[in-house]
């Protein structure tokens, strides 16, 4: 049985999809219950400083410093004429808020590097199983007189992809585009 999902393909309902989407979930939720009071912190500031509500506090508070700051604000003494403790209130603002939300953005990476990690182990996995398969299949074929198992191509997909020479040739090719062509 399928669901559709958001953009019209067909999403298998197995038993096993679920079971892996729940893992992946409890997973997330242990490593978030595991960061430090530090992490917890930052991670809460610089989601604060990504939403419009930390947007709308800035409005209305720089707002009435302005307002009674230019004396549009009657019975309000002016205590900030140039503007300049403004300015330096946010620039410490600022200074804290872009470190709170490098924090986050350390520990975002960290987790879509493992992401990435796991990612490749599982392609390199099924590149193995599918090799192995290749050559079952081959060799079914080949004692069933099946002409297409003899086809040259078939020797070549039976061998396991090195993860290390695919780096090693993506490294040459790479340098050999960037490399300037001599006259």
């Amino acid at each position: 049985m399928a669901a559709s999902g958001q953009n019209g393909l067909k999403v298998p309902n197995t038993q096993v999809v679920e079971r892996n989407i729940d893992a992946l979930l409890e997973h997330r939720r242990a490593q978030d219950a595991a960061l430090g009071w530090q992490d917890r912190f930052a991670g809460r500031i610089a989601r604060f400083a990504g939403s419009m509500a930390f947007v709308g506090l800035h409005l209305v508070l720089y707002g009435i410093w302005a307002a009674i700051n230019l004396g549009v604000v009657p019975g309000m003494p002016i205590f900030d004429p140039s503007f300049v403790t403004l300015a330096v209130i946010a620039s410490v603002e600022s200074l804290f808020l872009s470190t709170f939300i490098l924090i986050n953005q350390n520990r975002m990476q960290a987790h879509a590097d493992r992401r990435a990690d796991l990612n490749l182990q599982i392609s390199l996995l099924a590149e193995h199983e599918i090799t192995r398969l290749m050559k079952m299949v081959a060799e079914i074929g080949e004692r069933m007189n099946i002409v297409a198992a003899r086809s040259p191509e078939l020797s070549e997909l039976k061998q396991d992809v090195k993860p290390e020479h695919v780096l090693d040739t993506i490294d040459r090719r790479e340098s050999a585009i960037d490399r300037p062509k001599a006259r």
